[in-house]
């Protein structure tokens, strides 16, 4: 594949484009605000926030971090057996093509929702987390094959910008359809009918990725080996990395990035709902926020790509990371109204967007030389996920354990301390950032 054509790269972060409606709209603003919705319906206890789920009574939120985590642990299990047979049999693209689709018509699914059968309708946010994540793996796998190390901080940041403009557009189009920031009493459309719409989104725009992504000649037919080729691969990764002192440092730094950052994207709306928003009646606050993080993580994801440039990814990171610690403390301590909670989503939007772009180029600049680009990010997406199931069930656990949300943002301060400490122990070469 020739590396460095405009034409493919802008095809390659089209990707982007398509399927950052997803996380937006599914995981962290318009599906939050009406699963809450739901669960008032069927809720017991003093907020009519607990629910009976395969004959376990649990919060709405708990419910909801379990079953995230949930399709994590899937995700983690499935990405080495498919980059093994993606690899094998070279079908990227296929792999890309088959979890977009999985993803998307899942989502579409959420429009039956309904909350007197939790059981199946949570089926469709678990198929749809793994539609999503799966589809990741070979998205990440193209980057070292369409450009440069010199170049990946910056085509990193492209591609994530092209996400948050994407689905910001997508999420002000709906909101309009939505009949502007109300409570959803009188849209034009219903609010399941966004769902519906993200799934075309996500579907139709990355047929520009699919359609310039150049065809790959497929080397070998699926065997029973194959299947556990993957899980090999991932060892025999592990023991290359274990010889690269900066890149094992960084991957276990990375870990422990990915519990907090991840746990905070999946879970802030959920806590904004239950904390700030529980009581009032007109939800835009919350859709507000959201769309304040989303423009604010464009200049951000820039702005750390020009900081790396001058000082080093790592060293970026680790102000990253003491940023996102002291956005925890200030969560905790002073977010008990709407506008406390717009100055927290102004400061995770700047630094959220910096430290994901970041944090995947600085692992596709840290390998050692070669062509096994999908065992590579194999491992770092199983590495990425198994931190976001941990991340996420434990947020839960902690609510189900103290019956208090707000202790969890403790867990998060914790996750973000060791995340700067690890990567102060990150040798400092220069031929890697």
């Amino acid at each position: 594949m020739e590396k460095g054509n405009k034409k493919i790269i802008r095809a390659w972060t089209f990707y982007d484009w398509a399927n950052s409606v997803y996380p937006l709209v599914i995981t962290t603003s318009i599906f939050p605000i009406f699963y809450a919705a739901m669960i008032e319906q069927v809720g017991t206890g003093p907020n009519k926030n607990m629910v009976e789920f395969w004959g376990y009574q649990l919060s709405g939120t708990v419910l909801f971090s379990y079953v995230v985590s949930a399709s994590f642990i899937v995700v983690s299990a499935l990405s080495p057996i498919l980059s093994g047979v993606a690899d094998y049999t070279g079908n990227k693209k296929i792999f890309l093509r088959f979890f977009c689709y999985l993803g998307a018509f899942a989502t579409a699914s959420l429009y039956f929702f309904d909350p007197h059968h939790l059981e199946w309708s949570m089926f469709s946010l678990f198929l749809a987390s793994i539609g999503f994540w799966n589809s990741l793996v070979f998205y990440n796998a193209y980057l070292p094959e369409i450009a440069e190390p010199k170049d990946h901080d910056k085509i990193s940041a492209q591609g994530f910008s092209m996400g948050y403009i994407g689905a910001t557009l997508l999420l002000i189009v709906c909101l309009l359809l939505l009949n502007s920031f109300n409570t959803f009493e009188a849209p034009i459309i219903q609010p399941k009918t966004v769902f519906l719409i993200v799934a075309i989104w996500w579907i139709g725009f990355s047929h520009i990725t699919y359609f310039y992504l150049p065809k790959e000649i497929s080397k070998h037919k699926i065997t029973k080996d194959i299947l556990v080729k993957g899980y090999k691969e991932i060892g025999s990764v592990w023991q290359i990395i274990k010889g690269y002192t900066r890149l094992k440092r960084y991957l276990y730094a990375f870990f422990i990035i990915s519990m907090g950052v991840q746990t905070v994207m999946t879970m802030a709306i959920v806590f904004a709902e239950d904390v700030v928003f529980n009581n009032v009646s007109d939800k835009s606050g919350l859709i507000i926020a959201v769309v304040i993080i989303q423009f604010i993580a464009i200049p951000g994801a820039f702005l750390f790509n020009k900081t790396s440039n001058k000082i080093g990814n790592i060293s970026t990171l680790i102000g990253a990371s003491i940023i996102w610690a002291l956005a925890c403390v200030f969560a905790y301590l002073y977010v008990k109204t709407p506008l406390m909670f717009y100055v927290l989503a102004g400061v995770v939007g700047f630094v959220m967007g910096g430290t994901q772009a970041l944090a995947r180029s600085t692992y596709s600049k840290l390998l050692p030389d070669t062509e096994d680009t999908v065992s590579f990010f194999s491992f770092y997406d199983v590495t990425e996920k198994i931190g976001m199931v941990v991340g996420v069930f434990l947020f839960g656990f902690v609510e189900d354990i103290t019956g208090d949300i707000t202790t969890s943002i403790l867990f998060l301060v914790v996750v973000f301390v060791l995340a700067t400490a690890l990567l102060l122990i990150v040798p400092k070469e220069n031929n890697a950032g």
